[in-house]
């Protein structure tokens, strides 16, 4: 017993390491890539409070465009990783070409649903200058799109041949380059027009295609490619393939969708209650987001683990495999709800230097360090789902969860209906929601740990 259990902490130690190594690179790359939506609220922020508002509604809806495109896209991500897994390298370099295929059809559907959701802002109660603002930096960061879509494809092509440090490379550099250009165009330095909310639009647009043109000229240079190396010729789209890329990631991209509409949705219903509760509202979503980044990045390596594992044909280890990664990321959940309740004040005021912004912030900020837990296990144990290859159950999950039990319940507590004897006596305005979403990730996470134990002992059991 006691050598079993030294066997298997061992074991316990290996994965972790090997889920690290695999992790931390694009832990870097996501806190880049997020790190620019960060620069984007701080630098505004500083600027008027109408700019921040302006770029809150303007990320909203832009958060939920590229986020569902970055699910949508994920399918990549298992489908090389169980090639490498069953040592069918051969079949790698077509797939990328069909991804790259997708992803032009993808960007160019985002690009157009983006600009056209741009005409919700004209039912929101807002400020006309808000509105404008907001509805052009939607139009500009939008350009960045395709460039988005097919920097996704390469980077679950990399991801699953263990290849991340590049990644965090290119998108280190396009942060540095984000809030470069930000200080030249949202302040207007060096003689050019401060623009403000807009000039972050252009900095991110413009630098997402650039962060495209890094990864595509590191593929074509890199040694750990060259056994799949996916431009060696010219195909065409096989819709076949195309079509059974969609099957597996259209619903992983609703399952992003319904997780971030939740977040936007309470972005556009806090509108009415002024600039003020809309610029306290972005400052804690947005570090919510940027703390998330580290599970996110766990779950996108258990991706790839849980991949080679089943494409190996060993469901034993593919189980094992997740449960740790779970574990990793409820630990660090455990981390993130401390220092987010004990530093919440010091957060805020990184952001704004607005009192009522930032007291409200501070308080908002409580309600992130609640989800905090459930968060951290529902990415991961939904991550681990989809390295089996399922996804639509884990999508009628997140839609229940968040449409279902969080918004409903926002909307209750934050809105406060007269007609719903039930209710708070006075709205709760952004704090309402912030409890709809507590409760809408707790359910997420329990249903998601149920499927993944049920789903993990089903393949060991046909085996």
């Amino acid at each position: 017993m006691i050598q079993h259990n030294h066997d298997r902490l061992a074991a316990i130690r290996v994965e972790v390491r090997a889920l690290w190594q695999l992790a931390w690179p694009m832990l870097i790359g996501q806190l880049a890539t997020v790190g620019m939506g960060v620069a984007d609220v701080a630098m505004t922020g500083h600027v008027s409070a109408a700019d921040l508002a302006a770029v809150s509604l303007g990320a909203s809806i832009w958060s939920i465009v590229i986020v569902t495109v970055m699910g949508v896209m994920m399918a990549i991500n298992a489908l090389v990783a169980h090639e490498v897994g069953a040592g069918k390298l051969g079949r790698i370099p077509h797939v990328v070409r069909q991804a790259l295929w997708k992803a032009l059809g993808i960007g160019v559907i985002a690009f157009v649903a983006a600009n056209l959701a741009t005409y919700l802002f004209d039912f929101l109660t807002l400020d006309a200058a808000v509105r404008d603002k907001a509805t052009t930096f939607v139009h500009v960061i939008s350009i960045g799109l395709p460039a988005f879509t097919a920097y996704r494809a390469l980077y679950g092509y990399s991801t699953s041949l263990n290849q991340t440090k590049p990644m965090m490379a290119i998108a280190l550099g396009g942060l540095c380059f984000n809030i470069f250009v930000n200080w030249l165009l949202v302040y207007g330095h060096w003689g050019l027009p401060k623009l403000g909310a807009v000039g972050c639009a252009i900095a991110t647009g413009v630098g997402l295609w650039l962060m495209l043109g890094a990864m595509v000229w590191w593929i074509m240079r890199a040694a750990a490619y060259r056994e799949t190396y996916p431009f060696t010729c010219w195909e065409g789209p096989n819709w076949q393939q195309i079509g059974s890329m969609l099957k597996l990631g259209l619903p992983i991209g609703v399952t992003y969708f319904a997780e971030v509409s939740a977040f936007s949705a309470v972005c556009l219903l806090v509108a009415r209650f002024g600039v003020v509760t809309m610029a306290a509202n972005q400052i804690a979503l947005n570090f919510s987001s940027l703390v998330f980044m580290v599970p996110l990045s766990f779950g996108i390596g258990l991706i790839t683990r849980v991949g080679h594992a089943l494409g190996e044909g060993d469901p034993a280890r593919a189980r094992f495999v997740s449960w740790v990664g779970v574990a990793m990321s409820l630990g660090f959940g455990m981390l993130s709800a401390t220092f987010i309740a004990l530093c919440r004040h010091q957060i805020a005021a990184a952001y704004t230097s607005d009192p009522a912004v930032r007291a409200l912030s501070a308080n908002l900020l409580l309600f992130a360090a609640l989800f905090q837990l459930s968060d951290a296990t529902q990415v991961a144990a939904s991550s681990a789902i989809r390295g089996y290859k399922v996804t639509r159950r884990p999508m009628l999950i997140h839609l229940t969860a968040f449409w279902v039990v969080s918004l409903p319940i926002g909307c209750v507590l934050g809105l406060a209906p007269a007609w719903l004897p039930w209710g708070p006596a006075t709205p709760m305005a952004a704090a309402g929601f912030w409890i709809g979403l507590v409760f809408g990730l707790t359910v997420a996470a329990s249903l998601l740990v149920w499927l993944l134990n049920r789903l993990s002992l089903r393949r060991i059991a046909i085996l």
